[in-house]
């Protein structure tokens, strides 16, 4: 029975891998780089990319119907460019495009939240955070195998004493 603290430990591994899948999941290979990439009606979003090259210093874009310009921002090869967010914008994903000579074409999406106040403050546990606690139950579950392996070692060495 020597296979239990190995097949234990080699649990845990796993399971701490497993957590990590959502992060590498989440990464963006966009050559656009938005920032913030959630914004509120009136906010102000900062887009900035390298596909243009580095010997191209302006680039125009659209989003939401709106043009805005991008310019080199003394990084070679870098431009960047600032875009409100209109007033009156639908909450959603909202197409980004950025064309820059002589003829490169990049899209992406920012995501308009239109805040409207209901239910309680989102502050962790409770009911405005419904379905959003997955990695919390996630994390507790590896917690509560983990505490079952201590537990069946310990009863397992007190049985053998």
């Amino acid at each position: 029975m020597r296979y239990v603290p190995a097949g234990a430990g080699i649990g845990l591994a796993l399971c701490a891998l497993a957590l990590q899948g959502p992060a590498a999941a989440a990464a963006d290979d966009s050559e656009l780089l938005i920032s913030p990439r959630n914004g509120a009606p009136g906010s102000t979003v900062t887009v900035s990319t390298t596909a243009c090259g580095s010997d191209v210093t302006y680039g125009k874009g659209t989003a939401g119907g709106d043009e805005f310009h991008l310019f080199d921002d003394n990084h070679t090869g870098v431009l960047t460019g600032h875009f409100r967010i209109p007033e009156e914008a639908a909450s959603g994903g909202h197409d980004v495009v950025v064309k820059c000579p002589p003829s490169i074409k990049i899209t992406d999406t920012v995501a308009v939240e239109r805040s409207r106040p209901t239910g309680g403050v989102h502050a962790g546990f409770g009911p405005a955070a419904v379905g959003e606690n997955k990695p919390t139950l996630l994390g507790g579950a590896v917690l509560a195998v983990t505490a079952g392996g201590v537990l069946m070692m310990r009863r397992h060495r007190s049985v053998r004493r």
